[in-house]
């Protein structure tokens, strides 16, 4: 009996039977405590955003000033702005910013400059982070990991986050309401705060509401109780938005104004949009999905592959999207903006089951994404911001020995921004550049840049018949400076600057930007 209990024992106090460690989610630490991990990654993606506001030194499209800051500017400094056919709330944030820094006495040029652009960083960094937390509930921690990669290291998202873009905050936000909306496997949705946070997207760009009908349309097919979901979130919840929205739209314009309204029936009904250019109807599908998406693409086809089932809500949502604003004529590549979180989750996938070449297809991923990310935002198209900078030198000449400065932009209308780089203490920089309002089929019509570009001198001799009425300075770009030669050495202007803009000369938009200034006379001196 002493020899069978002997042979059935399974160990003895000088040797204890080791188990084995398990590497799975199940038992390790770092599921144990999200909160560290989300904060580290809040803290890096803040880090990025930042440097990116730094880096990021290039102008891309002009709603990037005159549909946000230049608004703001207007609303706290009351000089002239455009404020379009967009609602207030968004230039209400900055203006509000502007506002404090003006009451203690602040506001300094650099501060209005930087300001709205760290804001915007911001809500970059919590969306990002609020992202990432999204991926961890629905896949594990590698798959989180990966997407969220992608997603850091995309050239267009590096492009455009930190920009005072509407296309920028609605991304943001349509990432925060895609925390709260009722995925398959999501543990943090809220019906009540992704609605709101949808209706608050769509207030700022109506055309959100493109990306987001595919999504209500798939929880209204899911939910169970749909008279409750209308009731008690869809109409209240809009119903309030739109009120919010016209109240404000209201005060700003002085006059009754239901933006979104305008801006469905001007944009697409009757077409206004088409007035700043088309393209082809597939455009989209030959090159502006694929320079967004840029190297990811070939592991965006590979997620899709791979998890096709799982996220084709998701993938609905981009084909949708993009389909849409393919039967509008006027397009952009920031139009689509919006989806490419969607994009990356499917490129997180796929790395996430590259084991073998992972780390190589890794790191061929970032440097393919850093070298367009660095040059669009330190060399493509930098001129429009470097010439505001130069004039801001004008504003702290106190020479009585020189004329009052007068700037006249002999450019693209709204090539630059404005006020916001050139306010004096005694208020901002004569400047005036040519207008172009789109046709809205008012009676007397016309548009003042392209008379000038029909004919440059002939606007210019009309426009100013004395010399006395001339302007100090012509700021234009180098493709018009043979068309105008006789004008400017007939009225002693001399060039005194020279600043890059583009390797990429277009039309209208040179590759340089020069800066001319006119001679005071010698006899005005002795007079």
């Amino acid at each position: 009996m002493e020899n069978l209990r002997a042979r059935l024992r399974f160990g003895s106090k000088e040797e204890d039977v080791k188990l084995r460690k398990r590497r799975s989610l199940l038992y390790s630490k770092e599921e144990l405590n999200p909160l560290n991990d989300g904060l580290n990654t809040f803290m890096i993606k803040l880090m990025r955003v930042l440097i990116n506001c730094l880096l990021v030194q290039s102008s891309f499209v002009p709603d990037e000033y005159w549909q946000s800051v230049e608004v703001s500017h207007r609303m706290v400094f009351k000089y002239p702005a455009t404020a379009g056919l967009r609602g207030f709330l968004y230039p209400l944030l900055f203006a509000f910013l502007y506002k404090i820094l003006h009451l203690i006495n602040y506001d300094s040029v650099h501060l209005l400059i930087w300001l709205p652009r760290i804001i915007q960083a911001l809500l970059a960094a919590f969306a990002d982070a609020k992202f990432f937390f999204l991926i961890r509930t629905l896949e594990n921690h590698d798959v989180a990991k990966w997407t969220f990669f992608c997603h850091m290291c995309s050239w267009f998202t590096w492009f455009c986050c930190t920009r005072t873009l509407t296309n920028s905050t609605e991304t943001s936000i349509t990432c925060l309401a895609l925390f709260y909306f009722p995925l398959p496997g999501s543990k943090t949705h809220s019906s009540k705060k992704y609605l709101a946070l949808v209706a608050l997207a769509v207030i700022i760009r109506p055309t959100a509401l493109i990306v987001w009908f595919p999504l209500i349309l798939y929880h209204f097919w899911h939910q169970d109780d749909k008279l409750r979901l209308i009731t008690h979130n869809y109409i209240p919840i809009g119903m309030l938005a739109v009120v919010i929205s016209t109240a404000i739209d209201c005060v700003f314009y002085e006059k009754w104004a239901l933006v979104q309204w305008n801006f469905v029936k001007f944009n697409i009904i009757h077409s206004v949009a088409e007035f700043y250019g088309s393209h082809p109807w597939h455009w989209y599908f030959t090159q502006g999905f694929a320079v967004v998406i840029g190297p990811h693409l070939p592991f965006f086809l590979h997620g899709c592959s791979l998890a096709f089932r799982r996220y084709k809500v998701l993938l609905a949502v981009v084909v949708w999207t993009i389909v849409v604003y393919s039967l509008l004529p006027h397009k952009e590549f920031r139009f689509i903006y919006p989806v490419l979180p969607f994009c990356m989750v499917f490129c997180g996938m796929s790395l996430a089951h590259l084991k073998a070449w992972r780390r190589a297809a890794a790191a061929a991923l970032l440097m393919a994404n850093l070298v367009p990310a660095l040059y669009t935002g330190l060399v493509h198209q930098r001129g429009t911001l470097d010439v505001m900078n130069h004039l801001q030198t004008l504003c702290d000449v106190n020479d009585s020995t020189r004329l009052q400065p007068d700037v006249l932009f002999l450019m693209p209308c709204h090539s630059t921004p404005f006020y916001r780089y050139s306010t004096t203490s005694t208020g901002p920089l004569k400047m005036r550049f040519l207008e172009c309002p789109p046709d809205l089929g008012e009676d007397g019509y016309f548009e003042e840049a392209e008379r000038f570009y029909d004919d440059p001198l002939l606007w210019l001799r009309t426009s100013f018949p004395n010399k006395s009425s001339l302007p100090t300075h012509l700021v234009l770009f180098d493709v018009l400076e043979q068309q105008i030669s006789m004008f400017l050495k007939g009225n002693n202007f001399v060039r005194t600057a020279k600043i890059f803009h583009s390797h990429f000369p277009e039309g209208r938009v040179g590759g340089s930007i020069f800066i001319y200034e006119r001679e005071k006379l010698k006899e005005s001196y002795i007079n």
